[in-house]
């Protein structure tokens, strides 16, 4: 952290910049406080020269999306911008993003202080990357943000400061015409090797991330620099110093073949199977770092803006500061000594620019090594790459030694103007060699270790041309948001391509097959009636392909309710209209007007759709739509004018249950003789009503206390029994005077199935109104009650047994499978209890962090599958052993300017398939 530099904006929106926290190759990040509120916020401020760049704002924007998407857990929210910072007049409009401010340490700067990381926190710090990571990779996408500087170590958990190719960058140059250059610090086997980038690319950066917090160093720095690209190739890890309980495990990650690398799901469970967030409970950083983090927070929180003079509205520069002569010693009172730069690997040794190898050849004709100058930011010589005349505060260091050498370059090609028709232009002869890496580029935002080196890597196919001219080699394409111009035409991609030429070594292509580029938003919706093709094999832990993906067209209003319809239709109601998809193929077969706010889509029969409306009982035709019978509530009930139909409770077989309510005018008695005759009342009777749908005639009602206003209250059939229906109301309708009288419990109604008597109403131990419940055939009842899972008989209210739960944390719905009761909590905790002992059969996290609600559980037809749902993500567990089988998260919409998709997630098992919905998205994913 420093002082502010004089060209530095000091405003950021409603955030006043008071200090630069750090700086990478692309961004500037400042220490910034709101002065209304007082909020802390970093800001990540583009540079201006390479904001100027359009292709370089879409992709920031398109990776300030990404952490926007991912918030939550180990990746901070980001906050409202609400303005733009003071712009000069000549200047290109400022590009930023803010968020929350988190006390961390970069990885880098944590080795530099106390050296390699124990056990206990290397778990933690793995645990808590691998859980962002799969997240990441649960919606087929590739993050490509790791590194030393974006990888942070706050006091509760690790944190993830970049999520693209920008923020991770090693260096970022604006080039003539619009172009731009970027390095990332990492290469992996499979890059080297010409091949496309996946998921399990991640993995191995995260390999390598773990042995350096193990060891200070990494495991292919023994050797010339300029044969790093066949070590990393070909060589084996020199993993001697890692902690003899996680070798095995980053030696897995760090497999040069990419399908024998663990999934990132799998590499949680093994360093933390309660979870990063369990496991560091109670601390879990070193002393000097838990300290040092202290004291960056307390000198963040007594920062206090910088005077401004009248003349410039700019920080005024004091004399010690400026250009003129300094009196010895005139800064030792106030900064404190920055600390000696630790010695580089041989690998990070920046290769001089002026002293290319003898046998390099000549740049192509035409092209220039020269970078630009305004783009330049940091060396790789060790220079700090601080403004001379800037002032450190006092216990800081200056920015950590530079040891990442950059090798993966992605060269942004100007925006295309060619004809749609016009074919590409041939190769201008074989690869050169790699330049050397020029001292002068820009560092990366913190030090760290330097696995790959500027080498001369393997030739791909010819056929691309890059920075600086042809004869660069092949491209690896990294998808973009949608340029506005030019219009694509046939021949051109219906996105612009931000284009990655690794270290002149193409061939490969991030996000290729089924892994795209994070936001990508493409949506493989079927296309006619044929059943989608059989998916492909997927790596473990990885989300298996989906058969089909369907939209719901945005131009309509956002489902209500979904039900699957005998195994063959989805149907999805919402507030303009009912439609059904074909389960076989994800195609939409029709949309009815007439089923708007429908709730339910039950089968009445074999050929009739069943929807309940706010008005009348629907039948529709499942081949069309059509509206084959209408029951109309005023006809159906004639006697209970203006009823009002509420939610369904339940059904089984043709049977529904549903509450309803209307209200009468109860006339005021006869006053006395001298007395003033009272109001009349208007008062809510409800019911609860057993409707038959097939025979379309009501079977039974019973009147029961109507809910808070405007009346109906909600039931959920908690079990269905031979002799009787138990029932449950939804606390949030239950009215002040139940409520007190509850005193804290919550109850269950017996009404009789045939003529609808009340039988009972009966309370089970401690259990809240709010208490999750669920109920069996053979008499048992299982319910929360405070932390713990407990079982009761349902008829005596007998206690049977009891399962604890995690601390701090509540049981969710449970879900009844054969010997086993499958348990969910809000911990993100979801297991198996045998129904007849309580004995736990097993426990798993969802990974997901932080205390939430409990996720949704459903079960696949062959009951082998376990689906837990919440709002983060969906994750499928072998019911029987609760294996992790693999993690989906839909993160969203691609478009930098669309609405963020906040909607939790839903599950629908059908066969062999389970339909998982995130608001508009379906996605129908084969399962055991």
């Amino acid at each position: 952290m420093e002082a502010l530099r004089q060209d530095d904006p000091r405003r950021f929106g409603r955030f006043t910049a008071l200090a630069r926290f750090d700086e990478g190759a692309s961004a500037v990040r400042y220490v910034a406080r709101d002065t209304a509120s007082g909020e802390v916020a970093l800001i990540t401020a583009a540079r201006p020269e390479l904001a100027a760049v359009p292709v370089f704002r879409r992709r920031f924007l398109a990776e300030a999306r990404t952490a926007e998407r991912l918030a939550g857990g180990w990746v901070s929210p980001p906050l409202d911008s609400d303005g733009k910072p003071e712009t000069p007049a000549d200047g290109p409009d400022p590009l930023w993003t803010a968020a929350g401010y988190v006390p961390a340490l970069p990885l880098a700067e944590a080795i530099g202080i106390t050296g390699p990381l124990p056990e206990r926190a290397l778990r933690i710090l793995g645990a808590g990357i691998a859980e962002i990571l799969s997240r990441v990779h649960a919606a087929g996408s590739v993050l490509q943000g790791l590194a030393p500087g974006t990888v942070l170590l706050a006091v509760d958990g690790p944190r993830l400061a970049a999520f693209g190719p920008l923020g991770a960058a090693a260096s970022a140059e604006a080039g003539p015409g619009g172009q731009l250059s970027v390095r990332l610090g990492y290469l992996t086997p499979e890059q080297i090797e010409g091949k496309e980038v996946s998921a399990a690319s991640d993995l191995f950066v995260l390999g390598l991330l773990l042995a350096y917090a193990a060891t200070g160093t990494t495991p292919f720095t023994d050797g010339p620099a300029e044969e790093a690209a066949r070590r990393i190739g070909g060589d084996e890890p020199e993993l001697d110093g890692v902690p003899e309980a996680l070798r095995e495990l980053i030696a897995s990650c760090l497999a040069k073949d990419p399908d024998r690398r663990p999934a990132a799901g799998t590499v949680a469970a093994e360093l933390a199977l309660e979870g990063a967030a369990g496991l560091a409970r109670g601390g879990w950083l070193p002393e000097r770092l838990a300290e040092a983090v202290a004291e960056q927070e307390a000198r963040v929180l007594a920062l206090e803006a910088p005077e401004e003079t009248a003349e410039t509205g700019r920080t005024a520069v004091t004399p010690e500061a400026g250009d003129g002569p300094q009196a010895p010693g005139a800064l030792e009172k106030s900064l404190e000594p920055v600390p000696a730069k630790a010695p580089e690997p041989e690998d990070a040794r920046p290769v001089e620019a002026s002293a290319p190898p003898e046998d390099a050849p000549a740049p192509p004709a035409g092209t220039s090594e020269t970078r630009p100058p305004a783009a330049s930011a940091g060396a790789g010589d060790g220079d700090t790459g601080e403004d001379r005349g800037a002032t450190r505060f006092p216990g800081t260091a200056s920015r950590p030694p530079r040891t990442d050498r950059a090798t993966t370059q992605l060269a942004v090609p100007r925006e295309l103007t060619a004809s749609p028709g016009a074919a590409p232009a041939p190769a201008a002869g074989p690869m050169p060699t790699a330049p050397p890496v020029d001292p002068r580029q820009p560092a990366s935002a913190h030090g760290g270790p330097a696995p790959y080196p500027a080498a001369t890597l393997p030739a791909g196919a010819a056929g691309a041309t890059g920075f600086g001219g042809p004869g660069g080699g092949p491209m690896v394409s990294l998808p973009l948001p949608p340029a506005p111009a030019p219009a694509p035409g046939p021949a051109t991609s219906r996105r612009t391509l931000l284009t990655i030429a690794a270290a002149a070594v193409g061939g490969l292509v991030v996000g290729g097959g089924t892994v795209a580029a994070l936001g990508s938003g493409d949506t493989a919706a079927a296309t006619d009636g044929k059943p989608a093709p059989k998916p492909r094999r997927t790596l473990p832990g990885q989300a298996p392909e989906p058969r089909w993906i369907y939209a719901h067209p945005a131009s309509e209003s956002s489902p209500l309710t979904t039900a699957v319809w005998r195994d063959e239709l989805l149907v999805v109601t919402s507030e303009s209209q009912a439609s059904a998809v074909d389960l076989r193929t994800g195609k939409r077969l029709w949309q009815r007007a007439d089923a708007a706010k429908g709730q339910a889509a039950l089968a009445a029969g074999a050929d009739l759709v069943f929807v309940a409306s706010p008005t009348a009982f629907l039948w529709l035709s499942p081949k069309n739509g059509k509206v084959l019978h209408r029951v109309r509530y005023t006809d159906a009930f004639a006697d209970l004018p203006g009823l009002t139909v509420g939610r369904l409770a339940g059904n089984s077989g043709p049977v529904i249950w549903f509450t309803g309510s209307h209200t009468v005018t109860v006339k005021a008695p006869k006053p006395k003789k001298g007395k003033k005759k009272a109001k009349d009342k208007e008062v809510v009777q409800a019911y609860f009503f057993a409707y038959d749908i097939v025979r379309r005639e009501e079977l039974w009602r019973a009147p029961v206390p109507a809910g808070r206003a405007p009346g109906t209250p909600a039931y959920r059939v908690v079990v269905e029994r031979s002799a009787d229906v138990l029932v449950r109301q939804d606390s949030t309708t239950l009215t002040a005077a139940e409520v007190k009288a509850a005193k804290g419990k919550g109850s269950l109604r017996s009404f009789d199935q045939k003529t609808g008597k009340l039988l009972w109403t009966k309370q089970y131990g401690a259990a809240s109104p709010a208490a999750a419940t669920v109920g069996d055939e053979d008499g048992t009842l299982y319910t929360a009650v405070g932390t713990d899972l407990e079982a009761f008989e349902t008829d005596t209210t007998k206690p049977l047994w009891r399962v604890e739960g995690s601390d701090g944390s509540v049981f969710g719905t449970p879900l009844i499978a054969g010997p086993l009761i499958h348990t969910t909590e809000r911990s993100r905790l979801v297991g198996a209890v045998e129904r007849e002992s309580g004995r736990l059969v097993w426990r798993r996290s969802t990974e997901v962090p932080g205390i939430g609600n409990a996720p949704s559980l459903a079960l696949s037809a062959s009951e082998k599958t376990l689906i837990a749902s919440d709002a983060v993500q969906v994750t499928a567990f072998s019911a029987a052993d609760g294996e992790r089988l693999w993690k989906f998260q839909d993160i969203g919409s691609a478009d930098p300017k669309g609405a963020t998709v906040s909607a939790s997630y839903r599950a629908l098992t059908v066969g062999e398939t389970v339909i998982v919905q995130r608001d508009r998205s379906f996605y129908a994913f084969p399962v055991a």
